[in-house]
């Protein structure tokens, strides 16, 4: 049986040994410059918001091609590689306690390039809406403990992020970029990888989940009282669904997630007050969870009809495909245009020919036959 490039990233405790994790810096650094020197500071972003290519990236410079380290170390081993101030790029955030210095990391490295205070804004605000998408408007049961948010000097941003399951002792990766990003809540990833594609997931970024993300925000909008009744009839059991039984209602199955056994009343109630005038703007909101956001698909699906996507929005499963077509067919193109840009840039990275000679085997090793 042929290789395909599949990578399942089971959960790994620990730390990259100091031996491994000293040459990622130094073979990383050396990639990097070759690529900013060739392609420009834009062009990186993009390659390092592209799910196939980052994995190649990370298989290069010698970590375990099948481990959730992949993006963890491969992520810190750039942020230590590259400097702002000589290449243009910053690299903020990181893995747990790092993750939530990403906003002070932003502004520290925005210093460098002297952008203004709407740009930092900005880039603040992508930061924290990436996260709460991946963690609130998508429910997959994968807990976000990695996040790193990367920018140019040119006010290019993107984002890589991890996400595991402790159920399954696996990880998912989320991609973001901003040169094609078309708002927080369409469509918006470069790519969602993972071991597996759940048979449910509540995804409020789909276009389908459009009708329901509307009808969420006019429930807020609308007296909280009312939502609370329609909240009371959801929990009756003729008309509570589960994931484990799911009943017929009215003659219909519905698809959907567990209730919330708790509603923040208090913070609903304060969010009629400030009164949201899109999803995104009520997603943003400090304070509001998964619990809400699922509730409110919830009633917009079980009393108004509308129901979201409940359809897992993985678009990689680690792989280009295969050449019988599963998952889905090879895309050449996208493996010619990796192997290329990486292939050059060891070939000219200032490094030893033994260095070299590893990266191009790991790469070799990585390409499916």
């Amino acid at each position: 049986m042929g290789r395909t490039g599949l990578a399942h990233l089971p959960l790994h405790g620990g730390k990259a040994p100091k031996w491994l994790f000293t040459r990622m810096v130094a073979l990383s650094k050396s990639i990097m410059e070759v690529m900013l020197m060739e392609f420009g500071t834009d062009m990186v972003l993009t390659r390092l918001s592209d799910p196939y290519w980052f994995q190649a990236l990370s298989c290069v410079l010698g970590y375990d091609w099948h481990s959730s380290g992949t993006t963890t170390v491969t992520c810190g081993a750039l942020k230590e590689a590259i400097d702002p101030e000589t290449h243009g790029i910053a690299f903020c955030g990181g893995k747990g306690a790092a993750s939530r210095r990403t906003l002070d990391d932003i502004v520290s490295a925005c210093s460098c390039f002297n952008v203004s205070t709407e740009t930092i804004d900005r880039f603040r605000y992508a930061s924290r809406m990436t996260a709460k998408v991946d963690s609130s408007a998508i429910q997959d049961e994968y807990s976000l403990y990695h996040h790193v948010f990367f920018f140019s000097e040119k006010k290019k941003w993107a984002v890589i992020q991890q996400g595991m399951n402790t159920h399954t002792q696996y990880a998912r990766r989320y991609h973001w970029s901003s040169e094609h990003l078309n708002g927080f809540l369409n469509e918006p990833h470069q790519g969602i990888l993972s071991a597996e594609k759940r048979e449910q997931s509540l995804d409020m970024t789909a276009r389908v989940s459009e009708a329901s993300q509307k009808i969420s925000v006019d429930l807020i909008n609308d007296n909280p009282y009312h939502l609370r009744t329609c909240f009371a009839q959801l929990q009756l059991p003729s008309t509570q669904v589960t994931l484990d039984n799911l009943e017929r209602v009215d003659n219909k199955t519905v698809k959907t997630l567990d209730m919330p056994r708790f509603i923040d009343w208090e913070k609903l109630r304060e969010l009629y007050e400030f009164q949201p005038k899109n999803y995104e703007e009520l997603l943003s909101c400090k304070g509001l969870g998964p619990s809400t956001v699922r509730a409110l698909a919830l009633v917009s699906d079980l009393i108004f009809g509308e129901p979201p996507s409940w359809e897992d929005p993985v678009k990689y499963s680690f792989t280009v495909g295969g050449k019988d077509g599963v998952p889905f067919p090879v895309d050449r193109k996208a493996m010619d245009d990796t192997i290329f840009c990486i292939n050059q840039g060891i070939h000219e990275a200032v490094v030893g020919n033994k260095e070299k000679m590893g990266a191009f085997r790991a790469l070799s090793s990585f390409i499916p036959n």
